[in-house]
C-alpha cells in the first residue's frame, strides 16, 4: 500500500510538470506526427502515464484505427480516460476508439500480434528491458514496429538493451525516437 501510494504521488508530480511543459512548448503532437502512423493502424501507447500521446495518437489513426493505452498506475489510466472524454475520444469498445489496459506486471493483457507499432515514450528507464521488449514482441505484427523514444537514459544503453534481448532489428535512429522491426 504504500509503495502505491508513493507511485501515485509520483505520476501526479510528473503529470503536473508535463502539463506545464505542454502549456509553455506544446510539442507533442508534431512529434507524433513524426512517427508515421497512418489512419487504421492499431498503436499501443505502452506506459501511456497521463495520456499526452494516447490523445495525439488516437488523432493519427482515425476512425478506422485504435489505440491501445496501457500503464501500471490506475490513476495513470483514470487520468488518460478523463482527458480522453474532455477531447471526444471514445473508450467506449469498436474501431476509432481507445481502450485502456492496467498491466499486470509486463502483461499488457493485448492479444497476440495486433499492434501496427508499439510505441514507448520516456519509459523504458521505468522497465526492465528484457520482459518488456518481449511483451512488446509478443502484442506487435509482423511487420510491426517498435518505436522508443528514451528520455532519461542513453541511447547507447537503450540500443544495448535492445540489441541483447535478440528480437527487434533496428530501422531508424533520428533525434526523436529510435524505431525497430521485429526479428
Amino acid at each position: 500500500m504504500l509503495h502505491e501510494k508513493l507511485y501515485n504521488a509520483a505520476f501526479c508530480l510528473m503529470r503536473g510538470f508535463m502539463g506545464f511543459i505542454d502549456h509553455v512548448h506544446p510539442y507533442v503532437p508534431q512529434r507524433a506526427d513524426s512517427f508515421g502512423i497512418i489512419p487504421g493502424m492499431t498503436v499501443v501507447d505502452y506506459g501511456c502515464g497521463p495520456g499526452r500521446y494516447t490523445i495525439e495518437f488516437s488523432r493519427l489513426v482515425g476512425a478506422g484505427g485504435k489505440v491501445y493505452a496501457v500503464d501500471l498506475l490506475e490513476i495513470a489510466l483514470q487520468d488518460t480516460e478523463a482527458r480522453l472524454k474532455e477531447h471526444g475520444i471514445d473508450t467506449s469498445g469498436g474501431f476509432g476508439f481507445v481502450e485502456l489496459r492496467l498491466a499486470q506486471g509486463y502483461d499488457s493483457g493485448i492479444p497476440s500480434e495486433v499492434a501496427d507499432m508499439v510505441c514507448a515514450i520516456d519509459m523504458f528507464h521505468h522497465v526492465d528491458p528484457l520482459p518488456f521488449l518481449r511483451e512488446a514482441a509478443r502484442i506487435t505484427k509482423s511487420d510491426g514496429v517498435l518505436l522508443i523514444s528514451g528520455g532519461h537514459q542513453t541511447r547507447g544503453i537503450i540500443k544495448k538493451h535492445i540489441a541483447a534481448s535478440g528480437l527487434w532489428e533496428a530501422t531508424d535512429d533520428t533525434k526523436q525516437f529510435l524505431k525497430y522491426k521485429k526479428k
